[in-house]
């Protein structure tokens, strides 16, 4: 059946895709908590890489200053198609409250979220953006057989600031921040390696930096991600959509919700973010 303005319509004007899926989306998903979250109108974004600065050199007066040039690449970012197709009924579908479409973004920006964090610790995944665990180049750090003390994340802190790096959040899965909670500052000690983060009562911080979980982090050697975020990107097409159409589901008079965001991962500087493992 082709589409026409009767049974196939946008049912967000694009302010309120931005508001109502774009920006919870940034808020809510660890990969937007941690990144460095970028919305662009175009179909690739570049991401500019210093390789070497110019170098400078002491010059006597009258002297010709020596020329240097600095080694400049880049890191392409082609954000990937995240579709999302669920129905509601014809009555939340023609309500036109203000509650009514919170009820619809709210439906979509869940399963993006999950579907974003996926992909995030994910080496690649079939027709979307690759992973952090698939960048090559990431640096990393043994904390041997199990974590005892803050000692591999102060390893970790300085493994990234070795490439200018400045880790901004640990990231986890839930069971391993779990075995995280129980572990002790130092031996001896009863101050637990996880404290309070005033800003936000319920999460932890490790060495000050503050500690997120998410359940599509492997437990594997009980993985622990180091993020800085200034080279850490989400990129976010501007055009992201969500279209109603009545005609799909007719015989249960309920209408269809297709959403359709894309979004792509950029590291441009993989050896700052560090993964910490322990061999058992």
């Amino acid at each position: 059946m082709p589409s026409n303005t009767t049974t196939f319509a946008p049912i967000l004007t694009p302010a309120q895709v931005h508001n109502l899926v774009i920006v919870p989306l940034i808020a809510e998903s660890v990969a937007g908590q941690v990144l460095t979250s970028v919305v662009t109108g175009t179909h690739e974004y570049r991401i500019p890489v210093v390789a070497a600065d110019p170098s400078a050199s002491w010059t006597a007066e009258g002297a010709e200053i020596a020329v240097s040039d600095a080694d400049v690449d880049e890191v392409t970012v082609t954000p990937s198609k995240l579709a999302a197709l669920s129905a509601i009924t014809r009555e939340l579908a023609n309500d036109s409250s203000p509650a009514a479409a919170d009820v619809v973004g709210q439906g979509i920006v869940r399963d993006l979220v999950r579907k974003v964090d996926q992909a995030l610790f994910t080496a690649t995944t079939t027709n979307g953006p690759g992973g952090i665990p698939g960048v090559s180049g990431i640096s990393t750090v043994d904390a041997g057989s199990a974590y005892a003390n803050v000692d591999p994340f102060s390893d970790a802190i300085y493994t990234a600031a070795a490439f200018n790096g400045n880790i901004t959040a640990w990231v986890t899965n839930p069971a391993t921040a779990k075995t995280l909670a129980k572990v002790k500052e130092a031996t001896g000690s009863n101050k637990p390696l996880l404290g309070p983060d005033p800003t936000q009562p319920g999460r932890r911080q490790i060495l000050g930096i503050p500690l997120l979980t998410s359940p599509y982090v492997t437990t594997t050697a009980n993985a622990v991600w180091g993020i800085s975020q200034p080279y850490a990107h989400m990129v976010i097409r501007e055009q992201a959509e969500v279209e109603s159409d009545k005609s799909v589901f007719f015989t249960s008079d309920r209408v269809a919700i297709r959403a359709i965001l894309r979004i792509g991962f950029g590291f441009p500087a993989p050896a700052t973010i560090v993964r910490i493992t322990t061999s058992a």
